[in-house]
């Protein structure tokens, strides 16, 4: 199976912002990621709010890792280090198989922007029944910097030399 493509191949995305405070109407970061993935060819297939309850982040995780429409899943918010944050315990369960690399290297550009308050972001990524699921804190920066810097990137059919595309349920 191929690694690249010669041609871009759009991606069926699903946005997640786990938040109890943030509504659509001044969800900033779920809006940039449904932005940044239309600007660069992607589908953007479903959106979703919920608070930060693990249960809650894992039943709708789960929905879309079920849906054959659903191919990556973009979460942002609830990596952090209070009580309420609780992406990483609902995702990890679910996970076939962790990207460890993702965390670690968010992590790393994150230090160029925050110095060492990056210690305190979770981002986690995995694969579960060909869905890649990716969650990042919730601040519109870090979206932006795990998207430019990491996602967009591995969503490319054309990126050498390898990408996440031939890994991801058709």
């Amino acid at each position: 199976m191929s690694q690249v493509s010669a041609e871009f191949i759009a991606t069926r995305i699903a946005i997640l912002t786990v938040s109890s405070r943030r509504g659509e109407e001044d969800d900033t970061s779920g809006h940039y990621l449904r932005d940044a993935a239309h600007e660069a060819g992607h589908q953007v297939v479903d959106k979703a709010i919920v608070k930060e309850n693990r249960y809650a982040i894992r039943a709708k995780v789960s929905a879309w890792i079920a849906d054959d429409n659903v191919q990556v899943v973009l979460i942002n918010g609830g990596t952090g280090f209070t009580d309420g944050d609780q992406v990483p315990e609902a995702l990890l369960p679910l996970f076939d198989r962790e990207v460890e690399g993702y965390g670690e290297l968010f992590r790393m550009l994150s230090f160029e922007e925050i110095g060492t308050a990056m210690m305190q972001s979770r981002a986690v990524a995995g694969m579960a029944n060909g869905t890649l699921i990716f969650a990042m804190p919730g601040s519109t920066r870090a979206c932006q910097t795990a998207w430019e810097h990491i996602i967009c990137g591995q969503l490319d059919a054309r990126n050498r030399p390898c990408n996440f595309h031939p890994h991801l349920k058709k």
